[in-house]
């Protein structure tokens, strides 16, 4: 645990300091520090859920598995 906390301590300090670098405004780094991590972590969970979805798709002979050419 304290390792995820940790990594997402770095997250969120990284957004911050790309949006308060690119517009000079605390404000902007400040939602960028709360929305991109959140939204991250969204898209992080949709992507697992299509990983599985694929891994779980087994072709039927090892010929399926080949790419067709």
């Amino acid at each position: 645990m304290s390792k995820t906390m940790s990594f997402a301590a770095v997250h969120v300090t990284v957004a911050f300091t790309v949006g308060y670098a690119m517009t000079g405004s605390v404000l902007v780094g400040g939602a960028l520090a709360l929305v991109e991590p959140a939204i991250n972590t969204v898209a992080y969970h949709i992507h697992e859920q299509v990983w599985a979805r694929f891994k779980s798709v087994k072709p039927d002979s090892p010929r399926d598995a080949l790419p067709q050419v």
